[in-house]
């Protein structure tokens, strides 16, 4: 997948699902952002919103394998005012609008890891597998005006295995406030050393298990991405939501061995029901 096609894939989500959103008017989301899942439609107190997702995504960070996932979406919220408090999966978080360009995030959420079967064709045999960790995140939008037709996004994401910063503009599309419409954002990811060598480095112990040549990275640039949302109400209760991610690393990530292709990428649709 290049670029191009990635862009393309995001029109064609946009074609065939752009419609009138049936919500009403006076829902007003915290923020007018489809990337910014809000089911409380403009009202204090708890919302709950539950489906589906259909992603097909890179098997594993720097393979050239996909493979197709299907993942519960949705989340339950609490809203007062200004601030959303929020269970989605395995994150736990608030989000809060400062003035009206100014949104935070703070989120507790749980990684994973990679596991040696997460590549079918033995890609990842003798590597062991990374540790699971806990995550912290903190992101802060800013928007050029109350509309949020364009706005700057920094993110912090730090765990046991090293720490990720992203950095990212992004423009809305459609005059829903919502929280429906569409989204492009370009982005721009750095990982200190840590994480660096937990997701591409191979230490002496693995590089003899899996004949892989040992790598050690340094922190820095990771990688430049786009990243385009789509949301829309398709009955009263229900939504369609739309992601395309491609994210093309680094000429040190290229130079690893377990990064088996220049890019990663994910195409993903699902429904949400909201209460």
């Amino acid at each position: 997948m290049k670029t191009s096609t990635a862009l393309l894939s995001a029109a064609l989500l946009q074609a065939l699902f752009l419609q009138p959103a049936l919500a009403q008017d006076g829902n007003t989301a915290l923020v007018p952002l489809p990337s910014i899942d809000d089911f409380t439609q403009g009202e204090d107190g708890f919302a709950f919103g539950l489906g589906l997702a259909v992603e097909y995504e890179t098997a594993y960070e720097g393979s050239d394998e996909f493979g197709v996932e299907v993942d519960p979406a949705g989340a339950v919220q609490w809203r007062n005012d200004d601030d959303i408090f929020f269970w989605a999966g395995e994150a736990l978080g608030w989000r809060g609008l400062r003035s009206d360009t100014w949104l935070f995030e703070a989120v507790v959420g749980f990684e994973e890891g990679r596991e040696e079967s997460d590549s079918d064709d033995g890609r990842l045999d003798g590597l062991g597998a990374t540790d699971e960790s806990v995550e912290f995140a903190l992101q802060a939008r800013r928007a050029f005006d109350a509309d949020w037709r364009y706005w700057l996004d920094g993110r912090l994401v730090t765990s046991d295995n090293g720490t990720l910063g992203i950095f990212g503009v992004g423009r809305r599309f459609g005059d829903q406030m919502d929280g429906t419409g569409s989204e492009l954002a370009i982005v721009a990811v750095y990982h200190d050393s840590d994480l660096a060598n937990t997701e591409f480095g191979i230490t002496p112990a693995q590089s003899a298990a899996s004949g892989l040549a040992e790598t050690e990275l340094s922190g820095g640039f990771r990688s430049i991405g786009l990243n385009y949302t789509y949301r829309n109400y398709i009955r009263e209760n229900w939504q369609i939501f739309g992601e395309v991610l491609y994210e093309h690393f680094s000429s040190d990530i290229q130079d690893s061995p377990i990064a088996r292709s220049d890019y990663e990428a994910e195409v993903g649709i699902g429904f949400i029901y909201v209460f």
